[in-house]
């Protein structure tokens, strides 16, 4: 006798930026409130990131040297965040970044500047964090050694830009392909 099971993969958020520090000021909210509602999240810095303040937002931390042997992309990767002079200025960082956008995962971007890759005024994003998640990054801000009012001034709101690729960019989004789930048999 057969038994079908369906197996539904958790989503996965990649967050991407030149430190643990500046990931956890710019994205710590929106990163823990996705962790806490069962997300598989992975912050990806360009250097080694201390793992201490990460953990505490359900984050595990990468060093960018992982993009090329270990691209971050499949069915499961929903969204991407991204700090926009990292993605200018850094060959592995924009083609990871666009090869998720072709894999249909939401970019959301901050930071100043705005890439030539992606159309313009694509709207803010605004994430009002959960209780639960200011406090976490609230911690997660301390064990980075910055000053806790060192993010924006609103510590309930975390703001990105949606990032749409243009037409015609290497790896540009076709269609969307239904990725729910999977189906697993067993015989």
């Amino acid at each position: 006798m057969a038994v079908t099971t369906e197996h539904f993969l958790r989503p996965r958020l990649t967050a991407i930026a030149p430190s643990a520090a500046d990931v956890v000021r710019c994205a710590g909210g929106w990163l823990f409130d996705r962790a806490i509602a069962g997300w598989d999240v992975t912050v990806i810095t360009t250097g080694h990131p201390d793992p201490r303040p990460l953990r505490m937002l359900g984050a595990r931390g990468r060093d960018v040297a992982i993009l090329r042997a270990h691209p971050v992309t499949g069915v499961c990767l929903e969204a991407v965040a991204v700090r926009c002079d990292l993605y200018q200025s850094d060959e592995r960082v924009r083609e990871m970044v666009l090869r998720a956008a072709a894999g249909h995962a939401e970019i959301r971007v901050w930071g100043e500047g705005w890439p030539a890759d992606f159309r313009p005024g694509a709207g803010l994003v605004p994430h009002h964090l959960s209780l639960a998640a200011r406090a976490f990054k609230a911690q997660a801000v301390s064990a980075c050694g910055l000053a806790a009012h060192s993010g924006p001034p609103d510590d309930e709101v975390e703001v990105f830009r949606r990032a749409v690729v243009r037409t015609g960019t290497p790896h540009s989004p076709r269609r969307r392909a239904h990725r729910d789930h999977v189906r697993i048999t067993f015989s």
